[in-house]
């Protein structure tokens, strides 16, 4: 029997008059290691001018060996903590989005929720891909706008380059790692005035790490086979992750009555250059209106849009009163959306690239 999909508009998604949430602070970082196409040509049949032409990355940032995905989140939150002139006390419930977590079991959020000392506030892993990030602020929203949660942080984090098989040159070229959070609360700078999220399991096959888990059990076979990385089919990923991109921005301008003039900044997933470009030129918003992020940072997966937005308000990209268009896809297939209005005299939050110490293991 066929599988009967529901129109975007018709996933799930809330009307933007029902009670009130925002992103109260927002933090970033990036590891300080950085993989050029020129080190990428040492190791497969590349170039710095095919990668450039096909993706429009020239770097990727990587994590320290003694590093988890716990280390890279952990610091982002502290950062958006700070912004939010918050503790790790005043948090009622963390959710971290990624495809790496530092082991099966725990869930990374525990471990992150041990560092930051925020015990009691519950915590709980979300994998959705790319999308990671947006499920968690679609989620989060729900939470806050119930009084089920006052501040609830939402960290996507990821350490893509140790799933990254650096003999296919398809897929080594596109991955980086990096960590963005936010906190969402009551009020904040800026006003969640939508959020939907959707997925098509149908297509599961697109983006996949094919061994490990309960299917395929890791093993000697599986790990000379390398399917404990990322697997992904090009072609087909480019036209799904613009499609349902758009589908997913026209769904939620239908929603809030707006326009693509009404939009200031358009921030997709940061996949690669052709993608974003084809979806804000989709979407009918301009180039110069869409930020794109992917060309010193690689694509970061659940971390892309976290990142992208805490830079460009960094950068001071932003006005009072413009509205900021979020957008995700993902392995599953995965997508969500976010339209956000900015307050007045938003802060640029700690300098770029600047990290919290990571705390000792114990």
């Amino acid at each position: 029997m066929a599988a009967v999909l529901r129109p975007v508009a018709a996933a799930c998604a809330r009307s933007p008059r029902e009670g009130t949430s925002a992103i109260s602070g927002l933090g970033y970082y990036l590891p300080t290691d950085v993989i050029t196409n020129a080190d990428l040509s040492t190791l497969v049949d590349t170039s710095d001018e095919w990668i450039t032409e096909r993706t429009g990355i020239h770097s990727r940032r990587r994590a320290d060996k003694l590093h988890a995905t716990s280390d890279l989140g952990f610091s982002a939150a502290t950062a958006a903590l700070e912004d939010a002139h918050l503790t790790a006390d005043d948090l009622d419930m963390i959710l971290v989005a990624t495809a790496t977590p530092d082991s099966p079991v725990p869930a990374t959020a525990c471990i992150i929720q041990k560092m930051l000392g925020a015990l009691g506030a519950a915590a709980m892993d979300i994998n959705a891909g790319c999308s990671g990030f947006l499920y968690g602020l679609h989620t989060a929203d729900a939470f806050v706008r119930a009084g089920a949660a006052r501040n609830v942080l939402v960290i996507g984090a990821e350490i893509l380059t140790r799933v990254t098989d650096y003999s296919d040159r398809r897929t080594c070229i596109l991955f980086g790692d990096g960590a963005g959070a936010c906190v969402v609360s009551r009020a904040g700078a800026y006003e969640l005035l939508y959020t939907s999220a959707g997925a098509d399991g149908t297509q599961l096959d697109l983006i996949s790490i094919p061994a490990g888990g309960s299917r395929n059990p890791a093993s000697s076979a599986t790990v000379a086979e390398r399917q404990h990385y990322l697997k992904l089919d090009g072609g087909r990923v480019f036209r799904q992750a613009v499609r349902r991109m758009v589908e997913a921005g026209e769904a939620a301008l239908k929603a809030t009555g707006l326009t693509s003039d009404d939009i200031a900044w358009a921030i997709p997933h940061q996949a690669n250059a052709r993608i974003i470009s084809a979806v804000g030129e989709q979407l009918g918003i301009a180039v110069p209106k869409v930020v794109m992020d992917v060309a010193e940072v690689g694509n970061t997966s659940a971390a892309s849009v976290p990142i992208a937005l805490t830079r460009a308000r960094n950068a001071g990209s932003f006005a009072p009163g413009q509205r900021v268009l979020l957008l995700a896809f993902g392995a599953g297939l995965t997508w969500a959306c976010q339209i956000v209005r900015v307050g007045e005299a938003p802060s640029r939050g700690r300098p770029a690239e600047a990290p919290a110490d990571f705390p000792a293991r114990g």
